[in-house]
């Protein structure tokens, strides 16, 4: 028992060493992963192009360091070693003081332009390049093999050097190819590495693009099936995909069974109920007429009046086709509605583009209960419309008393009643609850709101 609580306290202590490693490299991980991009497609990417990207880095880096330096580094060192030799045989035999044999010696021998500056000095040196791996290397192997005071040019001509070094006469100034001390045609192997590795990257984002697209076509039926939409879709891509699509299409299709499963339970159930009141009605009209037997005829109005709202929520999950839809018709004709029902309509406001891809009835259905609810409680109302980002907000204000802000979820919730003068009165206590079961049926939403005739706003947001 003691070894184990020696162990498991050495474990703590372990585990408090590494306690801020661990809380840096989360708090590192949570920066990186908000800089990096959140699409699938641009992580592919990203995964593909990485390791391209690095491993073409190291092996530039390497073939600099190794094979373009050490090449131009022998290069550089053969040049300086030719004017060593010719300074030596310059200096050694002062029979050619005109130094026309060793200019010509030079020239066909060694490749090099000769000239004897007599009496010269060597220039002041310019700047120094900011990246050249050849003024490095031969300004090292001028030092380490002439050892002599000098001068090089190497940016001047783009395809020759100069080479200046001081003589006891002047200035023995030397012109050479650049090809000559450098690795000029090194350039070429990055050039095909870049060119390849574009050409692979190029195929590779095509090959992508292929798989990623039934991914966002799988995304964007989803994101259709939610709003209420009539979709076709066929499983493509990768096993992967095909088999997450064949999933969707199953779960759709027992969505869709349990839906119409209910539907027909509803109006089986409305359908039996609605006959036993057609009874009771009869059966009424034919007792004698007394004060109870009105009470009693309320009660079965009120229960048709229910059962009138069942049959609307029911019909609410009809699969009814979505189709584009001009909002500003049917907010004019939900004025007449409204105007109806005795309400005064303020005005009706449009912004911008008024068609919507929806359901025409299932929609006007919403529409209507949020309009009848502001007309029942309000003397005017106002409807408004407006298109945003993505989206078709409809308000429906009035200047009723309102709801508190505490209670305003609450009434959507089926049969709910509030105490207050906002009651639902010789209501089912469904239309809330149909408005908002609409609106999220098209994938959209009904928020209850502070209107500004001093009453509620019931505002209908409808993805467009």
């Amino acid at each position: 028992m003691a070894g184990s609580a020696e162990t498991h306290a050495a474990s703590l202590r372990r585990a408090g060493a590494f306690g801020p490693v661990r809380r840096a490299w989360r708090r590192l991980s949570r920066r990186i992963g908000d800089v990096l991009p959140k699409g699938l497609y641009a992580r592919s990417l990203i995964i593909i192009i990485a390791p391209v990207v690095l491993l073409q880095s190291v092996i530039a880096y390497t073939f600099m360091e190794r094979h373009w330096q050490l090449v131009t580094r022998r290069l550089s060192s053969a040049v300086t070693a030719d004017i060593a030799a010719l300074i030596d045989i310059y200096e050694t035999y002062p029979q050619d003081r005109n130094a026309e044999t060793i200019t010509r010696i030079a020239g066909e021998r060694l490749n090099l332009d000769l000239d004897i500056l007599k009496g010269a000095k060597l220039p002041t040196p310019g700047p120094r390049p900011f990246f050249s791996i050849l003024d490095e290397a031969l300004s090292d192997e001028i030092k380490r093999q002439i050892r002599r005071p000098y001068w090089i040019d190497t940016v001047g001509r783009s395809n020759l050097i100069e080479i200046r070094v001081a003589i006891p006469e002047g200035v023995m100034r030397i012109m050479a190819r650049r090809s000559q001390a450098y690795a000029s045609n090194s350039h070429i192997f990055l050039l095909w590495m870049t060119g390849s590795s574009l050409v692979l990257l190029g195929v590779a984002i095509l090959f992508l693009r292929n798989q990623i697209k039934p991914i966002l076509r799988l995304s964007a039926v989803a994101e259709g099936f939610g709003k209420g939409r009539e979709i076709e879709f066929k499983p493509r891509g990768a096993r992967e995909v095909r088999q997450a699509g064949h999933a969707f299409i199953e779960m759709k299709r027992r969505i869709e069974r349990a839906m119409e499963q209910r539907t027909t339970m509803l109006n089986g159930v409305s359908h039996d109920l609605r006959t036993i009141i057609t009874r009771f009605k009869l059966s009424l009209e034919l007792v004698e007429q007394t004060p109870e037997v009105e009470d009693l005829r309320r009660d079965v109005d009120e229960m048709s009046r229910m059962l009138e709202g069942y049959l609307a929520f029911a019909r609410g999950d009809l699969a009814e086709t979505a189709a584009p839809t001009d909002m500003r018709v049917m907010l004019e004709d939900l004025r007449s509605d409204v105007e109806r029902l005795g309400a005064h309509v303020e005005a009706v406001d449009l912004e911008g583009d008024s068609v919507v891809t929806v359901r025409p009835d299932a929609m006007r259905r919403c529409l209507f209960n949020l309009a009848a609810n502001a007309a029942r409680y309000g003397d005017t109302v106002a409807i408004s419309g407006k298109r945003e980002h993505r989206a078709f907000l409809v308000a429906i204000d009035d200047d009723g008393p309102g709801i508190p802000v505490e209670s305003r979820e609450e009434v959507f919730k089926p049969f709910v009643r509030l105490d207050d003068a906002r009651q639902d009165a010789g209501g089912s206590g469904l239309g809330l609850a149909i408005a908002r079961d609409i609106a999220r049926a098209h994938g959209g939403d009904v928020t209850l709101l502070d209107g500004p005739l001093g009453g509620l706003r019931a505002q209908v947001r409808i993805p467009a």
